[in-house]
C-alpha cells in the first residue's frame, strides 16, 4: 500500500511539470514570438487581417488584404516590422482573395508561361505575359513586381482580386503554395 501512495504523487508531479514547461513554452511563443509580429500586421496598410504561424523553418503568414494593397510592400514591411520573431526562418505569404471563376480562368490560361519564367528565371517575361491578357480580356489589370525573394503578381477584373507570391527560390518540390 505504501508503493501505491508514492507512485501518485510522482505521476501527478510529472504531469504538472509537463503542463507548466509545455504550457510555458506555449504561452512565450504567442506572446512573445507572435505577438509582436500579430500587432504589427494589425497596424500594417493594406492587411485587413493577419495570423502568423510560427514553425521550426517558416513563418505562414495568412492574410486577408485590401484591394488596392501592395502587396510587395506588406511582404517587405512583414520582413523588417517582425524580423525578430521570424529570425532565420522562410516568410511564406498565404493570402486570402475573393472568389471569382473568371479571374482563376484568366490565371490558368498564363500559368504556364508564369511557370516557365520562373523556371528559366526569365522574370521579365511574366509582365509581358500579363499584358497579353490585358489586351484578351477587357476590364482585365495585372501589376507585377519583383525582389531578391519574390515575385509579385496582382490581377483584377471588376472587384474581384488574386494575388501570388512566387518564390524567386523554389521549395524542394517546386510547388507554389498560394498559386
Amino acid at each position: 500500500m505504501n508503493s501505491k501512495l508514492r507512485i501518485v504523487p510522482i505521476m501527478l508531479t510529472a504531469v504538472l511539470s509537463a503542463g507548466l514547461l509545455f504550457g510555458g513554452w506555449f504561452l512565450y511563443k504567442q506572446v512573445v514570438v507572435a505577438g509582436p509580429l500579430e500587432e504589427a500586421l494589425r497596424e500594417m496598410p493594406g492587411v485587413v487581417s493577419g495570423n502568423p504561424v510560427i514553425d521550426a523553418d517558416h513563418v505562414n503568414v495568412h492574410l486577408k488584404l485590401a484591394p488596392d494593397a501592395d502587396l510587395r510592400e506588406v511582404y517587405e514591411r512583414i520582413v523588417t516590422q517582425g524580423a525578430t520573431a521570424i529570425g532565420d526562418r522562410k516568410v511564406r505569404l498565404f493570402i486570402e482573395d475573393s472568389e471569382d471563376a473568371g479571374l482563376e480562368t484568366i490565371w490558368s490560361t498564363v500559368l504556364f508561361d508564369v511557370a516557365e519564367a520562373m523556371e528559366t528565371r526569365r522574370y521579365s517575361k511574366i509582365p509581358a505575359a500579363l499584358k497579353e491578357l490585358e489586351q484578351a480580356y477587357p476590364g482585365f489589370k495585372a501589376s507585377t513586381e519583383i525582389d531578391a525573394d519574390n515575385v509579385y503578381i496582382t490581377m483584377r477584373r471588376g472587384d474581384a482580386v488574386k494575388h501570388v507570391v512566387l518564390p524567386r527560390i523554389p521549395d524542394t518540390l517546386g510547388v507554389w503554395p498560394n498559386a
